[in-house]
């Protein structure tokens, strides 16, 4: 006997209530079946039964076209029972069945009419609360993560620290201090022509010193480093998540928090103060340049104004918003990271989202900061 021969699959029905299959329910024995499945009607009656005694190989395509025929009968309201399929068989039909039902429902999802406005609010305000939950289990674990290495400060991992330092503040440094050079120039020409009319023109040094130091120079370099570092970390583990290398850290023993979430969070926080007061120098400077070319200030008499109408308190008070914007950029950016599902598509989304999110939570910070400002007068 050939042992690629095989027999073909036959549908008989020896009585209306009853179907007796044979042969080969494989890939190769059922090329010819179709036109006794299309002929195929239910019966008049109420049920029927299908006899698998002598079913010779059943794969999963066999399967699958069985579970389609069966699908099929019930949907004409025939009541269908399946009797003496072999313990295997009928285990694969089974699996086989799962998945026709699982890909019947997801057709019926995709046809069904789209949800209705208020369905959609609800469904976006759900993941919005299980959003929020998952981003302070994140902010928890990573505080535990932070106090267990502050209680075992070997277990700091000062190498990638220092990168993270380099890569997110050193490496920064040119387009943060050329967006607020440019800043600077254009805040000191917006307040050109009002200050000339009164002749205030020494008053630019109040303009361009307090705007810079107090909310530019801080929300800018934020803004910055949250498309450019930001971006970068969702990447960086989202790709790791989607590899599964993450997977295989934990395997290792290896803390994915301490390795790949504290150093770059620790690194922001001490690189973001330090961007934000170069960042204050070059947006001071641009103001300086426009204010000679606009007003006719020197420089001279636009420094000395400045130290006089700028306190430290109001350099201090930028400052101090950084550290503040760096973590919540960190912890954003990781955090939409380790949510990464899928495939590369997954990745770009989750890098979006933490862009997104990052920026507008600075803002959202820099005005609760500008509210507290106020209310303690400062």
């Amino acid at each position: 006997m050939d042992p690629l021969s095989v027999a073909p699959a036959v549908i008989a029905r020896p009585t209306p209530q009853e179907l007796a299959l044979s042969g080969s329910w494989t890939a190769r024995g059922i090329g010819a079946i179709k036109p006794q499945l299309d002929a195929l009607s239910a019966p008049s009656g109420s049920g029927m039964v299908v006899d698998g005694a002598r079913i010779e190989a059943l794969d999963t395509s066999g399967a699958w076209v069985l579970q389609k025929l069966l699908r099929r009968l019930r949907d004409e309201g025939t009541t269908v029972q399946v009797r003496d399929l072999r313990p295997a068989f009928a285990k694969l039909l089974e699996v086989v069945g799962r998945q026709v039902a699982d890909q019947t429902d997801t057709l019926s999802t995709v046809a069904s009419a789209p949800p209705s406005t208020l369905e959609g609010l609800g469904r976006s305000a759900e993941a919005a609360v299980e959003q929020t939950v998952a981003l302070l289990a994140f902010i928890g674990e990573s505080a535990v993560a932070l106090a267990g290495c502050v209680a075992h400060p070997e277990r700091f991992r000062w190498r990638p620290i220092l990168y993270n330092i380099r890569s997110a503040g050193v490496d920064a440094l040119p387009i943060v201090g050329l967006l607020s050079f440019l800043l600077g120039i254009v805040v000191a020409y917006q307040g050109a022509d009002q200050l000339r009319q009164y002749g205030a023109n020494i008053f630019v040094a109040d303009l361009v010193g307090l705007s810079m130091l107090r909310e530019f120079a801080p929300l800018i370099t934020a803004i910055i480093i949250a498309g450019r570092s930001g971006s970068a970390y969702a990447a960086q583990i989202g790709t790791m998540a989607v590899t599964e290398e993450i997977d295989a850290m934990r395997t290792l023993g290896i803390a994915p928090l301490d390795l790949l979430v504290l150093p770059k969070i620790i690194a922001l926080v001490i690189a973001m103060p330090l961007l934000t007061v170069f960042a204050d120098v070059l947006g001071v400077f641009g103001g300086m340049i426009m204010a000679h070319a606009q007003l006719g200030v020197g420089f001279d008499e636009f420094l000395d104004r400045f130290a006089k109408a700028v306190s430290i308190t109001a350099c201090l008070i930028g400052i101090c918003k950084a550290p503040v914007f760096a973590a919540i950029i960190a912890v954003v950016g990781c955090f939409q990271g380790f949510r990464t599902k899928g495939g590369a598509d997954s990745v770009g989304r989750q890098t979006t989202r933490a862009v997104v999110q990052s920026i507008f939570l600075v803002i959202v910070a820099d005005a609760l900061f500008s509210i507290a400002f106020s209310a303690l007068d400062l």
